[in-house]
C-alpha cells in the first residue's frame, strides 16, 4: 500500500509526514472544522487528498505568521466561498500586521524594563534583590 490507502489517498500519518504537522494537530483542525473530514475507505480508513495537503499547509503557514485560528478561518472562508478579493485579504493582513507591530512595541518596552531591572541586581548571594523588589512594587 505504501503512501496510499487503496491507491486513492493518504493516511493521516502520511499527511502528517508530508506537511510536518503533528497527528493530534490534524485531528484538532478536523474537529474544529478547519480541515474537512476526509472520505473513508470501505474498511474505515481516512483518505486525504492533495486538497487536504494544500489546505493544511495553508493553515500551518498562516499559524507560523501568527494568524489566530479565527483569522485563518476567515481567510479560509473567503477562499472556500470563492469570493476573496485581494483588497479583502490585504485588509485582513494589514490588521494582523498592526497587531504584530503592537506586540513588538510591547516586547521592546518589556525588554527595556527587564534590562534596567536586571542591571540593578548585583547577582550576589544576598537576601536583597532589586528584581524581586521591582516585581513586588
Amino acid at each position: 500500500m505504501g503512501d496510499h490507502v487503496s491507491g486513492r489517498g493518504l493516511q493521516r500519518a502520511k499527511l502528517a509526514q508530508r506537511t510536518g504537522c503533528n497527528l493530534e494537530t490534524i485531528r484538532y483542525y478536523e474537529k474544529i472544522g478547519m480541515l474537512p473530514d476526509p472520505p473513508r475507505t470501505a474498511s474505515g480508513y481516512r483518505v486525504y487528498d492533495e486538497g487536504h495537503v494544500s489546505r493544511l499547509r495553508f493553515i500551518l503557514r498562516a499559524r507560523e505568521l501568527g494568524f489566530a485560528i479565527e483569522e485563518i478561518r476567515g481567510l479560509l472562508g473567503l477562499v472556500d466561498g470563492g469570493t476573496q478579493t485581494c483588497a479583502e485579504v490585504k485588509e485582513r493582513t494589514e490588521r494582523h500586521l498592526a497587531d504584530v507591530r503592537a506586540k513588538i512595541a510591547d516586547l521592546r518596552r518589556i525588554e527595556k524594563v527587564l534590562a534596567a531591572t536586571a542591571a540593578q541586581c548585583s547577582g550576589e548571594d544576598v537576601p536583597e534583590c532589586p528584581v524581586l523588589d521591582a516585581l513586588a512594587s
